[in-house]
């Protein structure tokens, strides 16, 4: 791991994001999900209204993975919480140890601000993701379901 750095993310890394985002899709055999674009990226992660944050992890000074997170509020703890929504490193730099590096960024920022937990979802299947979050003292939440509302399910609702 020489020279990495990982750095809030600004307006300017917005197409990086968005190639870091197509990356991800393709390993994870979603490439037909990937709806957003590089003004979509702006406006949603560095808009004025938004509440959404970003990391670039860099190696020798070009970006070779990302994480995107948001604060969330548990109500048990009565503490504010981040949730990981993606981490992704290159394909050719997985195993450097960039990954570790920017999860423990982020999980150091949720400690240095006094949040309760830091949370984040993996697909069942990415097995090397799951011992290496395992690794370092992460619990799956196998007891809980998450559910999702999306595309016409949510005006379906609405106007039921």
């Amino acid at each position: 791991m020489s020279n990495i750095i990982i750095r809030d993310a600004v307006i300017d890394d917005s197409a990086t994001i968005l190639n870091f985002i197509t990356e991800l899709a393709i390993y994870e055999k979603a490439e037909h999900e990937v709806k957003t674009d590089v003004e979509q990226i702006k406006k949603s992660i560095f808009g004025e209204n938004s509440t959404v944050n970003a990391f670039i992890c860099e190696e020798d000074g070009v970006a070779i993975g990302f994480a995107v997170y948001f604060y969330n509020y548990s109500t048990w703890l009565g503490k504010n919480g981040i949730y990981l929504e993606d981490l992704y490193v290159s394909k050719d730099k997985r195993g450097s140890g960039a990954g570790k590096a920017i999860l423990k960024h982020l999980v150091k920022k949720a400690y240095d601000e006094g949040c309760g937990r830091v949370e984040w979802s993996c697909l069942d299947w990415n097995t090397p993701s799951r011992e290496f979050y395992e690794s370092i003292g992460a619990k799956s939440q196998d007891e809980w379901i998450g559910y999702r509302l999306e595309g016409d399910a949510i005006a379906n609702f609405i106007n039921s």
